[in-house]
């Protein structure tokens, strides 16, 4: 597969990840209220639109100008690091689950790699990976991070992880 289509159909899927789930939350207003709920929300929110951010700025970068994906990876890593990293603080101070503290650990830790190939693409010889193959594993990592934000929205809407007062 070309990766340009890769990154299109991808960020497309993302988007629409997004829009879906703010059809969830519409229907569901009550979230929005609790401040914890309002984090997890947005925690889920960002899991789907960072991604889709990413393959949208490797779209508009290209092969030709790759600074512009590789900044603008490297920026959204680190806000998808940091916010996931904050919200998995709160999330145990207010008792989230252990399954969703863990997936979104899971999902700072998968920024962190992220934000270093948008840095410094060319430590990826350093463990003897070609370009293409560092791209791959980044593909995969991007791929991880959507599959990880659907975990915690099952068991959200499932009631799992919010207070038995939020339904």
């Amino acid at each position: 597969m070309d990766v340009s289509t890769f990154h299109a159909l991808f960020s497309a899927t993302c988007f629409t990840l997004v829009g879906l789930w703010w059809n969830v939350v519409q229907g569901h207003r009550d979230w929005l209220r609790d401040p914890a709920l309002r984090r997890i929300v947005g925690g889920v929110h960002l899991s789907f639109l960072l991604p889709a951010l990413m393959g949208l700025f490797a779209q508009v970068g290209g092969t030709e100008t790759p600074g512009i994906w590789r900044f603008s990876l490297m920026v959204l890593a680190v806000i998808g690091c940091v916010s996931t990293l904050r919200l998995t603080g709160r999330g145990r101070r207010e008792g989230s689950s252990a399954f969703l503290t863990l997936a979104q650990a899971v999902a700072a830790l998968f920024h962190a790699p992220i934000a270093v190939a948008g840095a410094k693409p060319e430590l990826a010889g350093v463990v003897d990976l070609k370009p293409i193959q560092a791209e791959a594993v980044l593909l995969i990592l991007l791929i991880l991070l959507v599959v990880l934000g659907h975990g915690p929205v099952w068991r959200f809407m499932a009631g799992e992880d919010r207070p038995a007062d939020a339904d």
